[in-house]
């Protein structure tokens, strides 16, 4: 279950490995960690009550993926429970920076780093793909 709160400071979404996500040595692909990324934000957002289509449709608007940074630190594997993250590290107009991290889920121990990194989102006009202000709404719920 996706879990948020006003008095936590990331956002976390649980994503389950399966065959589909692993390389030929049964390790998770090094892109994945993005599409994980992807999905924990785009929950994040939902659970601020922001669903990417509506938003879209009411505010003529979208975020799109501008920049990307991610540092691999261990490995997941077949069957592994993750957990990823997603915070609001900074905040504009126009765009944000999003820090992400994935964990893998330990029972009972510490919970082990994957993969960090940030993504910088930029706010964009949906027809035209030329850059816009995020939607105030928007803006507040991140804060």
């Amino acid at each position: 279950m996706t879990a948020f709160s006003p008095a936590q400071t990331a956002f976390e979404h649980p994503i389950r490995i399966y065959w589909e996500d692993t390389d030929a040595g049964g390790i998770v692909f090094y892109a994945n960690y993005l599409k994980f990324f992807e999905r924990a934000r785009t929950e994040w957002l939902r659970a601020l009550g922001f669903g990417q289509h509506a938003l879209r449709d009411q505010s003529g608007g979208m975020f799109v993926v501008s920049e990307t940074a991610v540092k691999y630190h261990s490995p997941a594997r077949l069957d592994d429970t993750l957990i990823v993250t997603a915070e609001l590290q900074q905040g504009g107009k126009a765009s944000l920076t999003i820090a992400q991290r994935a964990l893998l889920r330990s029972t009972g121990q510490t919970d082990r780093l994957l993969a960090e990194g940030t993504i910088r989102l930029g706010w964009v006009d949906s027809q035209t793909l030329k850059p816009g202000r995020i939607p105030a709404p928007v803006l507040e719920a991140l804060k």
